[in-house]
C-alpha cells in the first residue's frame, strides 16, 4: 500500500506581534495567534469562515509557514480522502459552522490528522482559544483575529464574487481537483515504473558482471542498459490528458488482474437477509433511541435496504454503532443483529468509506479486540463480519493496517486485532465459531502478512490440527500453512518440526490436501 507524508503547516497570524504585545495586553505571553493547515498529496487543506479550501502548499497571503511539523504517514487513498473532505465541506465543516474559539482551522486540522494517521496536532495550538478567552481582552480579540484570518484565504474577494455569479465554477473546480488527483496518481505510477526498471537493470548488471568474471561472452541484451527509462521520461512531453487516459486504462487492467489472480476469499454472501436483520434490530431498539440515533437508524435502512451508497451515512454513524455494540443495557441480540448487518455491509464495494470514519475512535476494532469477553453469539457474528471483510481488496487491506493506538493500556492495531479474532475463533470449542475461524485464517494467508503474524497463526494452526478437523476445514488451514512456510521460511518450518503434528500424517485425506502437504514438505526438507 502506498503511503503519503502528512504535514502540519503552522502560521502565526500576528506575524510575531502576539509574542511582543500579549504580556502588556493580557498579562500573559502568547507566542502566536496560530493558523494551521494539513499538507498531504501535494496540497494544503485548511478551514475558515469561507469553509474548507485547498491550494498549493504555502501559496496563501500568509506566505511560508513559521514551522512545518511532520505528523506521520497515511495509507488512505486520495480518492477516499477527497470524498471525505467533500462530505465535511457540506456538513460539519461548511463555512457557516466556523467559530473562532470552538470550531476553527486548528480544530479542523486536528480532525483531518486523526482521520489520516490517527495522531493529534500540538496541544499548545488547540489550547490557545482558552488562554485568550480567559483574558480581560477576550471579547475584543475576535474582531482582530477575524481580520487576520482573511489572510489565509487562497483566493481574492473578486474571485469569491465570481463564484457566486458563476454556477459553472463549482463544476470546473471539481474537474480541476479530479485532474490534480489523476496527475498525482500518474506521478506515483511513474515512480513505481522507475523503481521496477531500476531493479531490472540491477539484475542485468549483476548477471553481466558474473559472466564477465567467468570470462564468458556477454549477451547483446545485457549491453543495452535500461532502454525503457527514456520512454518513461519521454512521457512527460505528451499531453496530460493522454497520460491520464493511459494511466486509467493501465489501472483498470491492473485492478482486473488483481481480482483474477488473487486467491478467492471464503466469505458468506447468502447466509443472511438484510431486511430480516434490519427489521429485527428495529424491533429490539424501538423506543430506546434518541432523535439523532433514530436518524442514524434511518440512514442504515437507506444504506442496507435501499441499497444506496455510503453517502447516506452521516459522520456520526459509527458513534451510533458504538452505542449499539457497547451499551450493556440493550439486549444481547441487539449486538448480534448489528454485527450481522455489518457483515452484510462488508460485502458492499464502498464499505471502506465507512471504515475510514473509524480511524479516530476505533469503535469497531476496539469491540473486536474484546472478542474473548463477548457472548458466544456475539463472537460468531463478529467472526462473520471479519471474514466478509475480505470480499473487497480495500476492506481486506484495512484489516492489515499497522498504525497503532492505545486501548485498555495496550498498544494494538488493525492487524493485531484481526490476528486475535482469527486465533480465538479457530481454537474455540464452538463449532460455528471455529468454522469461521478457518475462513479468516485462510483469507489472511492469501494476503501478505508479516513474519510475526505468520508465526503466531502457525502456532494456532498446529494446535487446531490436533482436533482432527473435517476435510474442508483441514484444506483451508493446510492452504494457510503452505503460505506461511513461504512467508517465514525459517521460523515456520522450525515450529512445525518442533511442535507438530507432521502435516504428512494427514496424507490421504483428499487429493487437494495431498498437494498442499507436498508443497509444505518441500520447505521442511
Amino acid at each position: 500500500m502506498t503511503s503519503n507524508k502528512v504535514e502540519l503547516y503552522i502560521y502565526d497570524l500576528s506575524k510575531g506581534m502576539a509574542a511582543a504585545l500579549s504580556p502588556m495586553l493580557i498579562n500573559k505571553k502568547i507566542d502566536g495567534i496560530w493558523h494551521t493547515a494539513i499538507v498531504v498529496y501535494g496540497r494544503e487543506y485548511f478551514f475558515g469562515s469561507h469553509g474548507i479550501s485547498s491550494c498549493n502548499p504555502g501559496t496563501t497571503a500568509l506566505g511560508q509557514p513559521l514551522r512545518v511539523l511532520t505528523l506521520g504517514e497515511t495509507q488512505v487513498p486520495y480518492s477516499v480522502f477527497i470524498d471525505y473532505i467533500n462530505g465535511l465541506s457540506e456538513s460539519t465543516w461548511a463555512g457557516p459552522t466556523y467559530d473562532l474559539f470552538h470550531h476553527n482551522c486548528n480544530n479542523f486540522s486536528e480532525e483531518i490528522a486523526q482521520f489520516l494517521c490517527g495522531c493529534s496536532i500540538p496541544k499548545y495550538i488547540l489550547d490557545l482559544p482558552n488562554e485568550v478567552l480567559s483574558s480581560s481582552l477576550g471579547p475584543a480579540i475576535p474582531l482582530l483575529v477575524s481580520q487576520l484570518e482573511k489572510s489565509a484565504r487562497p483566493i481574492a474577494e473578486e474571485q469569491e464574487r465570481a463564484r457566486e455569479n458563476s454556477p459553472d465554477l463549482e463544476q470546473l473546480n471539481s474537474q480541476i481537483e479530479e485532474v490534480r488527483y489523476r496527475s498525482f496518481l500518474l506521478e506515483q505510477r511513474r515512480k513505481t515504473i522507475k523503481e521496477k526498471l531500476a531493479k531490472k537493470d540491477r539484475k542485468k548488471e549483476k548477471k553481466r558482471k558474473k559472466l564477465q568474471s567467468q570470462g564468458s561472452a556477454i549477451p547483446v541484451e545485457l549491453e543495452e542498459v535500461a532502454m525503457a527509462e527514456p520512454e518513461v521520461n519521454g512521457a512527460e512531453s505528451r499531453l496530460p490528458t493522454d497520460q491520464v487516459m493511459d494511466l486509467e486504462e493501465e489501472e483498470r487492467r491492473e485492478e482486473e488482474e488483481k481480482k483474477k489472480s488473487r486467491e478467492p476469499p471464503v466469505v458468506y454472501k447468502d447466509l443472511l437477509d438484510a431486511k430480516t436483520e434490519f427489521d429485527a434490530l428495529l424491533g429490539l431498539v424501538d423506543g430506546k433511541l434518541s432523535e439523532e440515533e433514530q436518524r442514524s437508524m434511518e440512514e442504515l435502512q437507506v444504506y442496507m435496504i435501499g441499497d444506496e451508497g455510503s453517502w447516506a451515512l452521516s459522520d456520526g454513524f459509527l458513534t451510533f454503532i458504538g452505542r449499539l455494540l457497547h451499551d450493556k443495557n440493550l439486549p444481547n441480540e441487539v449486538r448480534v443483529r448489528t454485527l450481522n448487518i455489518l457483515a452484510l455491509a462488508a460485502l458492499k464495494d464502498d464499505v471502506i468509506l465507512v471504515l475510514h470514519q473509524d480511524r479516530k475512535d476505533h469503535v469497531l476494532m476496539n469491540y473486536a479486540f474484546d472478542i474473548d469477553r463477548h457472548s458466544p453469539e456475539e463472537q460468531e457474528a463478529l467472526a462473520l463480519f471479519v471474514a466478509n471483510m475480505f470480499e473487497n481488496l480495500s476492506s481486506s487491506e484495512w484489516l492489515m493496517y499497522i498504525s497503532e493506538w492505545s486501548y485498555n493500556n495496550q498498544q494494538t492495531s488493525n492487524i493485531r486485532v484481526t490476528t486475535k479474532v482469527a486465533v480465538h475463533s479457530l481454537l474455540s470449542d464452538l463449532p460455528l465459531l471455529q468454522e469461521r475461524g478457518t475462513a479468516i485464517i485462510h483469507n489472511l494467508a492469501c494476503k501478505e502478512v508479516f513474519d510475526d503474524v505468520a508465526v503466531e497463526l502457525t502456532m494456532a494452526l498446529l494446535q487446531f490440527f490436533n482436533s482432527k478437523p473435517n476435510e474442508e476445514h483441514l484444506f483451508r488451514c493446510m492452504k494457510a500453512l503452505s503460505k506461511f512456510v513461504q512467508i517465514s521460511a525459517q521460523e515456520v518450518p522450525q515450529l512445525i518440526q518442533m511442535i507438530g503434528p507432521d502435516p504428512r500424517s494427514f496424507k490421504g485425506t483428499s487429493e487437494r490436501i495431498d498437494q498442499l502437504i507436498e508443497q509444505i514438505g518441500a520447505k521442511l526438507r
